[in-house]
């Protein structure tokens, strides 16, 4: 099947990036807190992404951002908007994109916010198995990974028991899923995607988040727990059609319900950083439903050092599902019979469906694992910076590299390029995957 391009997807967000335009720690919150008043800010640039097997152009465009922050007399309101014109995957792009806009009170203590936001969990690099509160749109494909996150309409609480400790509630009335392009794949030609279905928009469909979180001294580590439907979706056969004996298959992006219990941790050991992820993943109706996957374990364990100039973070991400079992491969049981055939074929579909969706939840095995790097270094005062990421999965033998160059011109513009390769066995995720998502980037960009 054509589809295991989902499983690419999200861990082409996730697999190789920090965490770092939308994180903010208590300490940089105290710093805006004390810069009271209204601060504009914002850049213009142009970026290109292209060379793939199936676009010499995935994404060129040029952009206009605007960013406006008020704190007064704890008071506080964010904007941050964006236009953009040119093409995406042989398409007119004319977007404007509100990243993020919202308002609420901010005090020594308590913060109270409400409106669209993007609230980043987890102390890992780029694999944070307890953030599960903002999605992604996977193919807007630019030199900037943070250009992927997307706002959720929600309401925040954050509360600081004292500076060395916070609890953190989210509140979001509305499911937003992330982004998915099914139509920009060869699917086969009797497979189709009509869209993605919604929960209803009910109190009972909401999610809720919470966290409480230590940055102490010796270490830093946070408690989290989530209910609601993750960003992050399966798929699901919708209808299958047998007109002139040829099928018609049609497929609908599907998300589901799950409760998470998740914690993380940073422990600095000398020259080392010692850090860990971990998340149990509740989920009901599983062996019913092909979109629903198994009740899982993840986990993440990095180190992360500077050697000689070079900052180095190794992880090794794993996957643990306890209630494995095999999927049963459908058998013909009377090939004569033009009824056993035909109900032969529509099991052979869900079954192939059923296994491509373990594919993108990582639930193929009972166990999967995974080692990830990331590598960077400045030069010449920080006017270079080089970075170098990869990623390995040893159970599905894929791998993905990501080279970055930046170049700091002057004191507001700056420039990068670089390049994203993945591959894999034949059926797997990555191979279905790099036709389409392989390619290098260029980026000029001024800042003010």
């Amino acid at each position: 099947m054509k589809q295991a391009i989902i499983g690419i997807l999200f861990l082409y967000g996730s697999v190789i990036y920090a965490q770092g335009l939308f994180e903010r720690s208590l300490t940089e919150e105290t710093e805006q807190k004390n810069n009271r008043g209204i601060e504009f800010s914002g850049y213009a640039r142009g970026s290109v992404y292209g060379g793939s097997k199936n676009y010499d152009y995935s994404t060129a465009f040029g952009e206009s951002c605007l960013r406006v922050k008020l704190l007064s007399n704890n008071t506080l309101l964010y904007t941050d908007i964006r236009v953009r014109s040119g093409i995406q995957f042989d398409n007119e792009l004319n977007q404007v994109e509100l990243k993020e806009a919202y308002a609420g009170y901010s005090g020594e203590q308590l913060d109270v916010l409400l409106g669209n936001q993007i609230v980043i969990w987890g102390r890992t690099d780029g694999f944070n198995p307890t953030n599960n509160i903002t999605p992604d749109d996977y193919f807007f494909l630019t030199s900037e990974p943070d250009d992927q996150k997307l706002s959720n309409l929600m309401l925040r609480i954050r509360y600081r028991i004292n500076p060395k400790i916070d609890l953190d509630f989210v509140a979001i009335p509305v499911y937003k899923p992330s982004v998915y392009r099914y139509d920009l794949f060869d699917l086969g030609e009797y497979a189709t995607f009509t869209g993605s279905s919604r929960p209803d928009r009910s109190f009972k469909n909401g999610s809720v988040a919470a966290r409480l979180n230590f940055e102490l001294s010796s270490i830093g580590f946070s408690l989290s727990f989530f209910r609601g439907y993750d960003p992050f979706h399966g798929f699901n056969v919708k209808s299958i059609n047998w007109p002139d004996g040829l099928p018609e298959i049609s497929y609908s992006a599907t998300p589901y319900l799950k409760n998470t219990i998740g914690a993380d941790f940073a422990i600095p050991a000398g020259s080392w950083v010692v850090r860990g992820e971990f998340a149990c993943n509740i989920t009901e109706d599983y062996e019913q439903k092909m979109y629903v996957p198994d009740p899982d374990l993840q986990y993440v364990a990095g180190l992360e050092k500077d050697f000689c100039g070079f900052n180095t973070i190794i992880q090794y991400v794993g996957k643990y599902t306890p209630d494995f079992s095999e999927l049963v491969t459908p058998v013909l049981t009377d090939p004569e019979n033009p009824l056993s055939q035909l109900q032969y074929a529509n099991e052979l579909i869900y079954f192939e469906s059923a296994v491509f969706n373990r594919k993108i939840f990582y639930q193929q095995e009972e166990l999967n694992h995974a080692l990830s790097l990331a590598i960077s270094r400045s030069f010449a005062y920080e006017t270079w910076n080089t970075e170098l990421s990869a990623y390995y999965n040893i159970t599905s033998e894929e791998y993905m590299l990501r080279p970055k160059v930046s170049w700091r011109i002057t004191g507001a513009l700056s420039a990068g390029a670089g390049y994203v390769y993945m591959a894999g066995p034949g059926e797997s995720v990555f191979g279905y995957s790099e036709p389409v998502l392989n390619g290098g980037f260029l980026e000029l960009k001024v800042s003010f």
